[in-house]
């Protein structure tokens, strides 16, 4: 299973690096695949709410990774890191709403 952690950790870095490039970005960024970004009142503050949201998801995704290195194959005990990926999606969903939310522009 540590080849599974391997991967997930990669992914975790992926997703650092999204935050990275977000923090540095001068437009605002999107976060949903395939969606323009909304128009923000404040493109700084708003990307860098977007760069810590996926600076705290990596952080969040690689622990849950970390019980893949003490598990054996097809153990049933992964079904812990599958549904905490769930939550973990499902959470980073409803707070970027929250963050888009206190950025966006109200006419």
């Amino acid at each position: 299973m540590i080849t599974a952690f391997v991967i997930y950790s990669l992914l975790a870095v992926l997703f650092l690096g999204i935050g990275i490039l977000a923090w540095k970005s001068e437009k605002p960024v999107g976060f949903f695949a395939s969606v323009t970004p909304p128009a923000v009142t404040d493109v700084k503050k708003y990307n860098r709410a977007v760069a810590r949201l996926w600076a705290v998801g990596a952080v969040i995704f690689e622990l849950l990774g970390i019980p893949l290195l003490f598990t054996q194959q097809n153990s049933p005990a992964a079904i812990f890191c599958i549904l905490g990926i769930l939550v973990w999606a499902i959470g980073m969903m409803i707070a970027y709403t929250r963050i888009e939310a206190k950025y966006t522009a109200r006419f």
